[in-house]
């Protein structure tokens, strides 16, 4: 299955690798793009039903993360969302998972742990 993914990433070469890795190596297809909290909050909320996976740094060029994350505390059942950062501490992994993400990936060493996730 498809997953229509969005991509709150405020980093363009980051999110332009991040898209290109996970269209060739996963069923994953983006449908948009955020680099700021503002923006990021505003597509997931407004587009309910156009979103499997969201996939959010916690550190953008405007807000954070984190208030994507809590507008997305009343998503649909089958949507998923996952934190994609180079903070990726103990602290983070709790503080994300309180807020009911469903998973957190560091940057710098678990993209192939994010692959698989998205292939499950």
């Amino acid at each position: 299955m498809e997953l229509r993914t969005y991509i709150v990433e405020d980093n363009a070469t980051i999110r332009e690798n991040l898209v290109g890795t996970l269209e060739e190596l996963a069923d994953v297809r983006a449908v948009g793009f955020a680099d700021t909290e503002h923006q990021g909050t505003d597509w997931l909320i407004q587009h309910p039903d156009e979103w499997d996976l969201a996939i959010v740094d916690l550190f953008l060029k405007e807000g954070s993360g984190l208030g994507v994350i809590s507008a997305c505390q009343q998503r649909q059942a089958h949507q998923r969302l996952i934190v994609l950062t180079n903070y990726a501490t103990p602290d983070v992994r709790l503080r994300c998972a309180d807020l009911g993400v469903d998973a957190v990936f560091d940057k710098s060493n678990e993209i192939d742990a994010l692959i698989d996730f998205c292939t499950l």
